[in-house]
């Protein structure tokens, strides 16, 4: 199969086109021509996936984050990101990152968030760029939801953002938003949430959240991990023939002591 076949099978699930503006998804480095074999699923494209991705012998990596962001004007050995850039291309390796469209396609990544924490009646959090879910779960107290988010996406931490860290209030409308969704707080507030979950969320936009009376929970960016084992099943529904690898390297840049 070529790289190409292999493309239009996922975007027959998950169109680029849905992507927001500017992002940068699909092919982003490769032949459309190649051979296929093996695929390895990552979020990340670091220093870890790129030799586990040489280890393996895979001919193209799939991951949620662009490894290319911003236009190049060199690619050399002195910068750490380009040196990647030349390693997967001296290894004749070819990546494709599903970025924002994979946020945003119903029965996505946002939808298996909701999926994971029991999160029905589930609606789009942003109508304008169709990021972030928000639906109901049995009316339960904070601090026992709390600790099913910890749970379930194995945090040993979880940063917490409410007025006197009061833990017993109840709540039973949660939106979330992978990724660094701080900016859609208000959408949630405007949608009666009483909860809302994202990662990245900056220190004056929490206390926005308080002094709107909102409550919140940064999981951090990591939960995103999601991703993988996910993406893998989609592609052995779509693909039986290639070889799906799923990551072992954790390119989590934080770390709790």
């Amino acid at each position: 199969m070529k790289i190409s076949e292999f493309i239009s099978y996922y975007e027959a699930f998950c169109p680029k086109e849905l992507s927001l503006e500017n992002d940068p998804v699909g092919l982003q480095i490769g032949s459309p021509d190649a051979i296929l074999e093996k695929v390895l699923v990552t979020l990340d494209i670091r220093e870890q996936t790129v030799e586990e991705a040489i280890e393996k012998g895979v001919q193209l990596i799939l991951a949620k984050h662009p490894i290319i962001f911003h236009p190049l004007t060199s690619i050399t050995t002195s910068d750490s990101q380009e040196k990647l850039l030349l390693k997967l291309i001296s290894a004749g390796i070819s990546v494709y990152t599903s970025h924002t469209n994979i946020d945003i396609v119903q029965n996505g990544l946002n939808d298996w968030f909701c999926e994971l924490l029991d999160i029905t009646n589930t609606k789009i959090l942003d109508t304008k760029t169709g990021l972030g879910r928000i639906g109901s779960i049995p009316t339960t107290r904070l601090s026992d939801f709390s600790e099913k988010v910890r749970t379930a996406f194995g945090l040993e931490h979880l940063r917490i953002v409410a007025y006197n860290h009061d833990l017993n209030q109840e709540i039973h409308r949660v939106a979330i938003c992978g990724g660094s969704g701080g900016k859609f707080w208000q959408q949630a507030k405007e949608k009666d949430a009483d909860l809302y979950i994202t990662g990245d969320i900056y220190y004056h936009t929490a206390h926005d959240l308080l002094s709107s009376g909102m409550v919140a929970l940064d999981p951090g960016h990591y939960i995103e991990h999601l991703f993988v084992p996910k993406i893998a099943e989609k592609l052995r529904q779509f693909t039986p023939e290639i070889q799906i690898i799923e990551s072992q390297q954790s390119t989590n840049p934080f770390y709790d002591i």
